[in-house]
């Protein structure tokens, strides 16, 4: 069996060493040398900048490592001097720091920023994402050297034609499969991109439901609460999600979901300056990217649903929400108001007709 050996990013670095900036414990060198401290030699780096003298480095294991000049607190530890040795940075209250590869660093003159972007509104793309967390996988699948692939039974319930045996089949086929064309019949499956891999699409696409837009599966997953893990309490009501929608949707269940400290039970009393209508939008739009039809749009739902967006950290689409509720709220006042001209021009006709009427009788 052939091991796929994953070789680990290194940094050399060369020039003027003041304050030890270059992070080699050296004078001036004229020749590329890899840095190599302790504190990260276990790790990959993820992202590295380097200012005028001083240096910081992202790492795999959630680590910023920082050192060389420090005389404006460039380096970010709450001092002001020099860090000749590199020492692990303190990471600011960050929302969602273990998934830190995520970030940048960007390093200034004397200063230094830490970078956070935003995160994908696609939602094909946040599911192959989830697909490769592990903590959240409860169905394994062999491959044809005996590899285990973990994969997430709740999505694949709703991306499979609806057939007890669905799950036997792709065993079956995977089971004829390396781990690197498993990986790929999974991602086409959460996503329904054929593209990715149209050999194997052509083998799966009998046991996948191709014909399924996401927005759809997540509807059905909506309208099925045997599937919901996680209780929000609003006042005297319950609102039911499966954890995996509100993790694609919400960077604030995201950081309480996959963190490793927070509380991870399946309650939460949360937000109530919202009111009922405007977090049923809210419910609804986390798992159609839909607004609700029969839910009448006000200036007071477009200013709360403002608040809850921020509030719960909601991953935006294009067009966002807000966008759609201030579009779909003018159509909803020019609606009004053509009705309203058209009660007023009956209104002025029957007057009209029976001022006539009124003449000719006298």
């Amino acid at each position: 069996m052939l091991v796929e050996f994953q070789a680990k990013r290194r940094l050399y670095s060369c020039g003027h060493n003041k304050y030890n900036g270059l992070g080699i414990f050296d004078e001036d060198t004229y020749e590329f040398t890899e840095i190599k401290p302790s504190l990260f030699e276990n790790d990959d780096i993820l992202d590295f900048s380097v200012g005028f003298d001083h240096t910081l480095i992202l790492t795999s294991n959630s680590k910023l490592i920082g050192f060389g000049d420090n005389t404006y607190g460039q380096l970010g530890n709450g001092i002001t001097e020099a860090q000749l040795i590199p020492i692990q940075i303190e990471l600011p209250k960050l929302r969602f720091n273990e998934n830190i590869s995520n970030y940048h660093v960007f390093c200034g003159y004397f200063k230094s920023f830490l970078y956070f972007p935003p995160s994908s509104s696609n939602l094909e793309e946040d599911l192959i994402k989830l697909f490769r967390r592990k903590e959240f996988c409860d169905i394994s699948f062999k491959t044809e050297n005996g590899e285990i692939i973990e994969a997430h039974k709740l999505i694949l319930k709703y991306r499979l034609n609806q057939n007890q045996n669905e799950n036997e089949k792709l065993q079956e086929i995977i089971s004829k499969k390396s781990i690197k064309e498993s990986n790929q019949i999974f991602e086409m499956i959460y996503s329904n991109n054929p593209k990715i891999n149209p050999k194997l699409y052509f083998e799966i696409k009998e046991i996948i439901n191709s014909n399924e837009k996401i927005e759809e599966t997540m509807k059905r997953i909506y309208l099925n609460e045997n599937e919901n893990d996680f209780i929000i309490e609003r006042k005297e009501k319950q609102y039911k999600f499966p954890k995996l929608i509100l993790i694609m949707r919400s960077e604030l269940y995201r950081g309480m979901f996959l963190s490793v400290t927070n509380d991870k039970s399946n309650k939460v009393t949360d937000y109530s300056e919202l009111s009922n209508k405007s977090f049923q939008l809210l419910e609804y739009w986390i798992y159609s990217n839909q607004i609700k039809d029969e839910i009448q749009i006000t200036q007071e739902i477009i200013d709360e649903i403002k608040i809850g967006i921020d509030y719960f950290q909601l991953n935006q689409t294009n067009p966002n929400l807000f966008d759609l509720l201030i579009n779909k709220f003018d159509n909803q006042n020019q609606n009004q108001n053509q009705n309203q001209n058209q009660i007023q021009n009956q209104n002025q006709n029957q007057n009209q007709k029976k001022r006539k009427e009124k003449c000719l009788i006298f």
